[in-house]
């Protein structure tokens, strides 16, 4: 009995070895991704530091009130006029492409069968539209806005063109929003006796609206930081536009002064605003989808 017992336990010696290999394997390449993955975390942030570092030092001692003047001219170059520019164009953009996006969203996943050709050839040309280079919309809303309805080098010409660029962004942000409200919330809601619309707009567009916002801010980012299609569109004049007059954002006037070369100092606290103002629009997009979802 006793040599049987010798033998069984020799017997399992082998398992037992090749059980710790594969453990002290498993506990290695799990220790090599956790070290990958804090590293590239932290490079990330450092990358983000240094930036932002680097725009503040260089930018912040060149802030002077003539930057800050309510007319421009060569002397002060001012960066107010291209500030009400740029809220005014990120307004309409935003007014123009919204609803479209949203309300596409709201056809794809509450109406649409999810394995049609139909919602197939959208979200296709939703991915299309994500990956076209931005100059390409400049150059689209040029000759179409600008020379085709000859509505000129114009704010509307640009916030067209900037509505058709943020579009797919919205709407791919707000469908997969509306997906993660649970169909429980849709069940309770035809059970109380509601129909479908008033459902879409009572129940699930409310629960998923931190979501959709969170796509709203990041089209915000885009518009805000866009260039090379308002180069075409929106032109680059340096004055307060209306709705069908020229004028240049605060993205446009950083890049027009840093390619001149002769008002680099100007050009970083330009900059110097410009990340303030995103930092800003992102810290209240942060407030108010933590007030939704706790509303919920």
């Amino acid at each position: 009995m006793n040599n049987t017992n010798l033998e069984k336990t020799a017997e399992s010696r082998p398992v037992s070895g090749t059980t710790v290999k594969v453990v002290y394997k498993k506990s290695v390449s799990s220790a090599v991704l956790t070290t990958v993955t804090w590293a590239a975390s932290v490079l990330a942030v450092a990358i983000l530091v240094f930036l932002v570092g680097f725009i503040l030092v260089q930018g912040v001692g060149n802030l002077t009130p003539g930057l800050f003047s309510l007319e421009y001219n060569s002397d002060n170059v001012s960066l107010i006029p291209a500030l009400i520019n740029t809220l005014e164009m990120t307004g309409l953009s935003l007014l123009i492409a919204v609803p479209i996006g949203v309300c596409a969203a709201i056809f794809l996943v509450e109406y649409a069968n999810n394995s049609g050709k139909v919602v197939g050839i959208i979200r296709i040309t939703a991915e299309t539209l994500s990956g076209i280079p931005s100059i390409v919309y400049g150059l689209f809303g040029m000759l179409f806005f600008t020379t085709a309805l000859h509505w000129g080098l114009s704010v509307l010409s640009g916030a067209f063109t900037m509505a058709i660029m943020i579009l797919p962004l919205i709407m791919r942000t707000s469908e997969e929003a509306l997906k993660s409200v649970p169909d429980s919330y849709r069940e309770a809601s035809f059970g109380l006796g509601a129909g479908k619309l008033r459902t879409i707009f009572k129940i699930v567009l409310p629960a998923a609206m931190p979501g959709v916002l969170s796509g709203i801010i990041l089209a915000t980012g885009r518009v805000v930081g866009e260039t090379a299609a308002l180069m075409y569109t929106a032109g680059t004049v340096a004055q307060y536009a209306g709705p069908m007059d020229a004028g240049r954002t605060l993205a446009l006037h950083m890049y027009v002064l840093s390619s001149e070369g002769l008002h680099m100092k100007e050009a970083f606290a330009t900059a110097v605003v410009l990340l303030v103002m995103v930092l800003l629009i992102n810290a209240v997009s942060s407030f108010f989808a933590k007030k939704l979802t706790k509303g919920q």
